[in-house]
């Protein structure tokens, strides 16, 4: 079955004010609050906002989410400037506002060059502009012509927003779970047996890693994502956390217990809705992103798949 990708909904970025070099905010978890219930996928909205968002902390364990980064850098690397490297700068001076794609404060010169002026190119007054550019880590202030208006970056959307764009390209989904006993009219656990659980059909897009890089802005990031946990609500009142897959059950294991991913039930599932227990897998994941000179974390969970299963009493099931 075609697989449902994660959708992005952008809102329109609010001119931002100057941002200065202060770091950003952290930001609370972002949790899957969609997910297709036959294939896991998350269905991601982003609203990307004009200002930041309020803080908050991390997942209960594990790197925080912080960082949103600042919509104005500055990178000397394609000029051979290593120095300073490239950074986070004001996005607007006294000596105007930072263009990321002209790498310098832009103003509207005020009165324009005459006609036939050098600084034209060839045109006339009226066809385009002419501004000036000042990159103050070189002390370089140069006029330029435009045919329009050089882009305003701190207008533009922050690194941690280009990363949600390639969280969206990642298709992270819940993983497809693995169980004994396996679910089923046919399958019947025993109380005091272990359980063994673990992620079916493992892939980048459901235990990592994998990695996507996006531009938007004039910003380019690269986002990576790494599966942090996998919690398994066992419907009987007990979670488990698992830091790993899982490893997958195989009958000559006999009745020995998961090395890394394993519950056992004391009590039989026959009090339970349909005479089951509900198992909830839910991934949280850790994606790290860098772009624009600067670095951030995004913790990612809520993607769930969920299965039932019996588990019956011994005695019951010899009867």
């Amino acid at each position: 079955m075609q697989s449902l990708v994660a959708r992005v909904v952008v809102t329109a970025l609010a001119a931002a004010g100057p941002l200065g070099l202060a770091q950003g905010p952290s930001y609370a978890d972002t949790v899957c609050q969609v997910t297709d219930p036959e294939t896991g996928v998350c269905l991601i909205y982003v609203e990307v906002p004009g200002t930041p968002g309020n803080p908050g902390g991390g997942g209960n364990d594990g790197p925080k989410d912080t960082g949103s980064g600042a919509a104005c850098y500055w990178d000397g690397t394609s000029q051979g400037i290593s120095d300073p490297p490239p950074g986070p700068v004001a996005c607007s001076t006294e000596y105007g506002y930072w263009s990321n794609g002209y790498r310098c404060y832009i103003t509207l010169l005020n009165p324009q060059p005459p006609a036939g002026d050098p600084n034209w190119q060839g045109h006339q007054p009226g066809d385009g502009a002419v501004y000036s550019c000042y990159q103050p880590p070189t002390d370089l202030l140069i006029w330029v012509w435009s045919q329009n208006t050089p882009p305003n970056s701190g207008a533009g959307p922050t690194p941690r927003e280009v990363a949600q764009i390639a969280i969206q390209q990642m298709d992270l989904r819940a993983i497809d779970v693995g169980i004994t006993p396996e679910p089923g009219p046919h399958s019947i656990g025993i109380v005091g047996m272990p359980v063994w659980m673990w992620a079916a059909n493992p892939n980048s897009h459901t235990v990592g890693p994998i990695s996507e890089s996006a531009t938007a802005g004039g910003i380019t990031v690269t986002a990576t994502a790494r599966l942090h946990k996998i919690t398994w609500d066992m419907g009987d009142g007990t979670k488990v956390n698992c830091a790993t897959a899982g490893t997958p059950y195989n009958a000559s294991y006999g009745k020995a217990e998961s090395p890394d991913c394993g519950h056992t039930y004391q009590k039989s599932s026959s009090t339970q809705s349909g005479g089951k227990y509900t198992v909830t897998a839910t991934s949280d994941w850790v994606i790290t992103w860098a772009g624009a000179g600067q670095t951030g974390t995004i913790r990612l969970n809520g993607l769930t798949r969920t299965v039932a299963i019996a588990v019956g009493e011994a005695q019951v099931l010899v009867q």
